[in-house]
């Protein structure tokens, strides 16, 4: 399983903020922007609790099977693949959403006169900050996760349990 690479969370982030920043430029021209949901930095802070907590028991519980202590819960390696797909394809559509949601809190900074629009362009902002958490959130996850390193074979680097 291959690490996930911040440049490639970078570029999505970018090329979704481009695109909704010009899709919200347009559909503003059309008729009227649909509204940033609430809920969005909600669910968002959600997913990156989740994503903490399943890192930080996965790290006790290694850290505990590697100290042998008694009665030390072991990790499947099964269960830990999956807990780093589902990190990885969090951080994927959380940079997704993070770039959308900036790109439109870029547009929605032209509008801070009208009330509503200024409430929509801070629940952007809550949610591109949420997004970000949820990025740390798996990228931690799948270091927690990391294969230790061989020291008899030069490999040229670790990679997650698969």
């Amino acid at each position: 399983m291959r690490e996930l690479r911040i440049r490639v969370l970078v570029g999505v982030f970018f090329v979704a903020g481009i695109l909704s920043w010009a899709g919200a430029r347009l559909w503003n021209s059309i008729g009227t922007l649909p509204s940033v949901p609430l809920a969005a930095p909600i669910v968002l802070a959600l997913i990156a609790v989740v994503l903490l907590a399943t890192a930080l028991s996965l790290r006790a519980r290694l850290r505990a099977q590697r100290e042998r202590r008694p009665g030390a819960k072991g990790v499947d390696p099964l269960m830990a693949a999956r807990a780093v797909v589902f990190g990885q394809a969090s951080a994927l559509v959380a940079a997704l959403v993070a770039g959308m949601y900036a790109g439109t809190g870029v547009f929605l900074l032209e509008l801070l006169d009208i009330p509503a629009r200024r409430d929509q362009a801070i629940y952007a902002g809550f949610s591109v900050v949420s997004a970000l958490g949820v990025i740390v959130a798996a990228l931690f996850l799948e270091r927690v996760c990391k294969l230790p390193e061989d020291d008899d074979q030069n490999h040229p680097g670790a990679e997650p349990v698969a």
